[in-house]
């Protein structure tokens, strides 16, 4: 069946007469691509095929009155931009980047910045001018970025104050490296002022023409043996699937959603860019520099907010304030991702609120791949069901496809046909890329059972990778950091149950003779504020056990799995007792 027929039968995803129309816009010229993904049109660009649509809707008066951006900074500053101011910014962004900076067609540009407007008028910019934007969290210290933009060979970087020493101190080491913009209200030497250019940039810009399968981003995955590798995506595996996608979180062209996600993970393009702008709806931003309950509370009862997108975290921590001071006049849907939600916080936030939460699922290199769209029964515990044009099943070491109720490899299909929205690769990695395949099956990482509904139940990693908090952590990176301290001979990092955050890093270290007659206390805390101090934050080990050696196979590699599995027993046991 071609590709446009697929997209058809699922029009009833779309909910107004202007997605509809924006998607007959869209689309344009249909043809088959001999490679074997699904059918895509042989061009395709974001921000010309549906941002710009949406402005000449509103222009012409047949799109609902009301901002496609809606940004407060938590102080009383507010911005405000419709499609078409959105259209306007975005082109300047471009002329920016290609003009000013000459920035090539393809060329990788880093963008390391908080949750502020310039960061979704860089990556529109970005999609408008050819390159390819690679998001990263402010969290990075100067060793995570010169990693990435070494192994990236970067030509540019879109930072905030946040970074900027951090990157000043290893720029010298990228020779890549040519422009550095910084989005910041004051100068800095070496550094070219975003906002200061974006005033002063033409408001006109002729997008360039991209192909579906041409390279948009790049994102750092946490590897579970390794440093991170750059999982690529195309213009198809993100503009297009979010065409297809469309709808499954129910928003209309007049809704407002707010998704509270770093601006380094993809969750954030995907329901806080992707999702909403299809749809002609709002992405609403509070710029929350931190997390805090009482101020998420005040914005929900404050802003028309339809729907929330945030982690099972967020959710724990709001139910631990006093819901009954609080109402949300406008709130309809609760979505949740990135790690378990247990059912007791469906269920309280259900009994507090009257309001369900409902759970989506995937990674980095798929996006969404399951969900429990409005329409969907709620099962607790349950990832819901897989998108319509992805096949995912539950495999077994052969590749074998299970019958529902068996536990296996949760995988989605990718043989004979490749389906949209599957990243093209690990960058200068096919190893890597082709290690990830069984059979004519990707698989996603985690283990899970079908049920007869199709409806998915997680039940655990398949790799070493660490969900804190929807933060997904590597061991390597951990342990890396570890080793570089004097007292540190070896370490193991693990997962470690955690009753808020679901789980928290765990270190097990072999100390150095000289330092066992340390106060150990003391010691777990400099090591702490060590891995702080070289890494991003949010991955340091808040457990830390100190050891006489570490379980090992023949070979000598260490038994990760081993002290995994005794660390989780061990908490089980506890807590019967």
């Amino acid at each position: 069946m071609h590709w446009l027929h697929k997209l058809r039968g699922l029009r009833t995803l779309w909910s107004t007469e202007m997605s509809r129309r924006t998607l007959h816009i869209t689309l344009g010229r249909m043809s088959s691509i001999p490679w074997g993904y699904q059918d895509v049109p042989d061009k395709f660009n974001f921000a010309s095929n549906v941002i710009d649509p949406w402005a000449d809707l509103e222009k012409a008066g047949k799109r609902p009155q009301g901002p496609a951006l809606w940004w407060v900074s938590g102080d009383g500053v507010e911005v405000k931009w419709s499609f078409r101011e959105l259209s306007e910014l975005s082109q300047q962004a471009a002329n920016v980047l290609s003009g000013t900076c000459r920035l090539q067609r393809g060329d990788r540009v880093a963008v390391v910045l908080p949750r502020v407007p310039e960061w979704w008028l860089v990556a529109l910019g970005c999609l408008r001018a050819g390159l390819v934007f690679m998001p990263g969290t402010v969290q990075m210290k100067s060793k995570d970025i010169l990693y990435r933009l070494q192994m990236s060979k970067a030509r540019a970087i879109v930072a905030g104050d946040e970074v900027a020493q951090e990157v000043d101190a290893i720029a010298s080491d990228c020779p890549s490296l040519r422009i550095k913009l910084l989005v910041s209200e004051r100068s800095q030497d070496g550094w070219l002022n975003f906002r200061m250019l974006l005033q002063e940039a033409p408001a006109t810009h002729q997008c360039v023409e991209t192909g579906s399968r041409e390279a948009a981003a790049i994102y750092f995955t946490s590897g579970t043996s390794g440093l991170p590798k750059m999982a690529e995506h195309t213009h198809s595996s993100l503009g297009i699937k979010a065409q297809l996608d469309a709808g499954w979180t129910g928003l209309q062209a007049w809704d407002i959603i707010w998704t509270i996600s770093d601006t380094g993970w993809i969750l954030n393009i995907l329901t806080a860019f992707l999702e909403p702008w299809t749809l002609g709806a709002c992405v609403f931003i509070h710029f929350l520099p931190r997390f805090d309950p009482q101020t998420i509370l005040k914005v929900l009862s404050s802003y028309p907010i339809h729907s929330l997108v945030a982690a099972p975290l967020v959710y724990r921590m709001l139910l631990q304030q006093d819901l009954s001071s609080y109402k949300f006049p406008h709130l309809q849907n609760c979505f949740t991702g990135g790690e378990t939600l247990l059912p007791d916080t469906l269920e309280n936030w259900r009994a507090q609120t009257g309001l369900d939460i409902r759970e989506f699922y995937g990674q980095t290199e798929t996006g969404v791949t399951c969900r429990v769209s409005k329409t969907m029964k709620i099962k607790p515990g349950s990832l819901g069901t897989a998108f319509p044009h992805y096949d995912v099943q539950v495999i077994d070491e052969e590749g074998h496809v299970l019958p529902p109720g068996q536990e296996g490899d949760m995988a989605v299909r990718v043989k004979p046909v490749r389906p949209v929205g599957i990243f093209s690769g690990y960058v200068d990695n096919p190893k890597k890329t082709a290690a990830n395949i069984r059979g004519d099956f990707w698989l996603l990482g985690d283990r899970g059972i079908k049920d007869q509904d199709g409806y998915f139940q997680f039940v655990g990693r398949a790799d070493d990778i660490i969900n804190s908090s929807g933060y997904r952590i590597g061991p390597s990176e951990v342990e890396n950091a570890l080793m570089e301290h004097p007292a540190v001979v070896e370490t193991a990092v693990i997962s470690s149950p955690d009753p808020v955050r679901g789980e928290v890093v765990k270190a097990f270290v072999v100390l150095a003779p000289e330092f066992l007659s340390r106060d150990q206390d003391q010691l777990a805390r400099e090591l702490q504020q060590h891995v702080k101090s070289v890494t991003a934050p949010y991955k340091y080990p808040r457990k830390l056990e100190f050891v006489l050696d570490l379980p090992k196979t023949i070979s000598g590699k260490i038994e990760r799995a081993k002290l995994r599995a005794r660390e989780w027993k061990t908490s089980e046991q506890a807590r019967a007792q």
